[in-house]
């Protein structure tokens, strides 16, 4: 199990959303040091000092993880102001929300640097640490729009399927390499922080709350789970896809259920 209390933790796209949240339990549960990062430098300040308030050892650094060297740079002034972390929750995200052919070469370009490869990037920043001291967790908020594609959602889509095949791969290489390392790989549906307000969807797969989402995934960093897929019908999905014919799989989850329909309204976050 990976031990939260008196941990250090960093929190990418940690001032708002659900990555405001889970620093929020983490802290309440004991966790030494929380690290977060964002490029919204009012809701940064107004996070930390919020947390502040009732916890100390709260730090917040300015980052627009698109950029590499940011990444870098930060990556070291953390090493050197806190040392090294213990479990880095990879968050920052972003969508645009507009079929493919309407994006721009800017959208493209930015949404797949914010939601794949910074991962990676802030991922090598921190890992040789974590096999150095023989512990560690990476936890990578990826999508169930990872596992299906999904109109409205092009680049969002294939942001997340890098994601969750870089994630399984990492898992792999540091089970291989026995380094201690745990790696969990987050595919939750929707989840209700505005980021997809205008979002419209079936009973039959509700759109996930930030509070059991939250509680669900920290419960599976202290597991050292591999999967998290919320609601339960997203464990499903790989297995369907795999069996029925694609046409079939596009008439049940696409029409039936509606999951092609769901971003006909879409607004985003304002």
């Amino acid at each position: 199990m990976s031990e939260i209390r008196n941990s250090s933790v960093l929190i990418t796209g940690g001032a708002s959303g659900i990555g405001k949240l889970m620093g929020k339990h983490l802290l309440d549960k004991g966790c030494g040091t929380l690290v977060i990062w964002d490029i919204n430098r009012q809701l940064l300040d107004e996070t930390v000092k919020e947390f502040s308030s009732h916890h100390q050892n709260v730090k917040g650094y300015i980052v627009d993880v698109s950029i590499i060297e940011q990444i870098c740079s930060t990556a070291k002034q953390v090493l050197n102001d806190s040392g090294p972390i213990d479990i880095l929750i990879n968050n920052a995200g972003i969508i645009v929300g507009k079929y493919f052919h309407e994006h721009t070469h800017e959208d493209i370009d930015r949404t797949m640097s914010i939601n794949a490869d910074a991962m990676m990037h802030v991922t090598r920043e921190f890992l040789p640490e974590m096999i150095k001291q023989h512990k560690g967790h990476i936890v990578s908020i990826a999508s169930a729009g990872g596992m299906v594609g999904n109109p409205r959602m092009s680049i969002y889509a294939a942001s997340k399927w890098a994601v969750i095949g870089w994630s399984d791969s990492l898992r792999l290489e540091m089970e291989r390499l026995r380094t201690n390392v745990h790696v969990t790989c987050v595919t939750p549906y929707y989840i209700s922080t505005g980021m997809f307000d205008g979002v419209k969807t079936s009973i039959v797969v509700p759109i996930n709350r930030p509070e059991p989402t939250v509680r669900k995934i920290i419960r599976s960093i202290e597991k050292n789970s591999l999967h998290v897929r919320m609601p339960l019908i997203v464990y499903t999905l790989q297995f369907f896809k795999g069996i029925l014919p694609t046409r079939v799989f596009d008439l049940i989850v696409g029409e039936f259920l509606k999951i092609y329909h769901t971003m006909d309204e879409f607004t985003g976050r304002k």
